[in-house]
């Protein structure tokens, strides 16, 4: 098969729950590279909705994906932070998750491109939830910043789609029916945003 093969990794921002595949900002990333020449597959997902890093870690083991992706994306943790798991817990976690995911591009850390953990606080689900929201955004700030740490460490490019999300998630029209995940206008925001972390990193790593 010719062309750039690409495998995703994460829970319901990466499946992309409510909306259709060629919504997800992942598939819309590939469209919109291959619009510009690149000849990005859409990706091979291994997602689902409500998982944790332990259960995306017990995922992988189960599909035992190849490891010779040309790019590999990562976006977990929302679920770790939601049930209330120790920011310990989630940064080892998130470093053993980030590490299979370098193998899967081959052992080439600038192929693997991390998005950082988006605010649900900011949205309709959240607001009604009777969470108290800054906790929620500071909870998440400090997993965002671990896992910031832990891309640098292994030369990984970290995209920070948090303030984008804070920005929009009021915006109904932004999200899907179930007022807390994304759409397909606030995905194409965060291919927008991720577009040019996957072109350095489909230009290195040969």
């Amino acid at each position: 098969m010719t062309g750039l093969s690409y495998l995703a990794l994460g829970d319901s921002y990466t499946i992309g729950e409510g909306v259709a595949a060629d919504a997800r900002w992942t598939h819309q990333l590939a469209a919109a590279l291959r619009d510009a020449g690149i000849a990005l597959h859409d990706p091979r997902t291994i997602a689902m909705t409500g998982w944790t890093t332990d259960e995306l870690d017990a995922a992988i083991d189960a599909e035992a994906p190849a490891s010779d992706y040309d790019l590999v994306t990562l976006l977990i943790g929302v679920n770790n932070q939601y049930r209330g798991r120790d920011l310990d817990n989630y940064a080892a976690e998130f470093e053993r998750l980030l590490a299979r995911a370098i193998g899967f591009a081959g052992g080439r850390p600038e192929r693997v491109v991390v998005l950082s953990i988006p605010d649900w606080g900011s949205t309709r689900f959240g607001a009604g939830s009777g969470r108290a929201l800054a906790q929620v955004s500071a909870e998440l700030d400090a997993y965002n910043a671990s896992a910031r740490a832990v891309c640098a460490r292994h030369g990984v490019a970290f995209v920070d789609i948090t303030p984008l999300s804070r920005e929009c998630g009021g915006d109904e029209s932004m999200l899907a029916a179930d007022g807390l995940h994304p759409g397909p206008a606030m995905y194409a925001r965060w291919a927008q945003l991720a577009q040019p972390a996957v072109r350095a990193a489909l230009k290195n790593g040969t």
